[in-house]
């Protein structure tokens, strides 16, 4: 059985900045296809849960208060790639508006709910090494 790398929070991990997850019904429809491999970059990459939100700012990602953790995003990336790799995991199902997984959408930096088109730090880098990176809205494209 193929499998997909699927944020945490998606399967229901309380990974999520606030303590909480993103669970996705969704999800159900691709257990017959797929084995669902799940992985928190931001919780791999150093970070406590709950924490405070971080968005991109520039090139670095930052905290609500100002603290730059983009070290650790980008430590949770490579460890998401390095993941991929060692178990030939072609497609990953990220949730989409995240600084470290958002695939379409990004929040603007300003912590002020405003969306920009952009991909998040892990997203990023997996499509970069050739992972096929879909959004948790994108699930249907996976059954047919």
């Amino acid at each position: 059985m193929e499998k997909i790398l699927i944020s945490a929070c998606l399967v229901g991990d309380n990974c999520k900045y606030n303590g909480g997850n993103n669970l996705s019904p969704k999800l159900e429809s691709l257990l017959d296809k797929y084995e669902l491999i799940p992985f928190c970059p931001e919780v791999e990459g150093g970070l406590p849960t709950p924490r405070n939100p971080s968005e991109i700012k520039d090139s670095g990602v930052f905290m609500d208060n100002g603290e730059d953790v983009t070290r650790a995003y980008e430590w949770g990336a490579r460890k998401a790639l390095m993941l991929c790799l060692y178990l030939k995991i072609k497609i990953a199902v990220l949730k989409e508006r995240s600084p470290s997984c958002g695939t379409h959408h990004i929040h603007d930096g300003t912590f002020s709910d405003k969306l920009i088109d952009g991909m998040g730090i892990t997203a990023k880098l997996l499509k970069e090494n050739g992972i096929n990176v879909y959004s948790e809205d994108e699930i249907d494209q996976l059954i047919n």
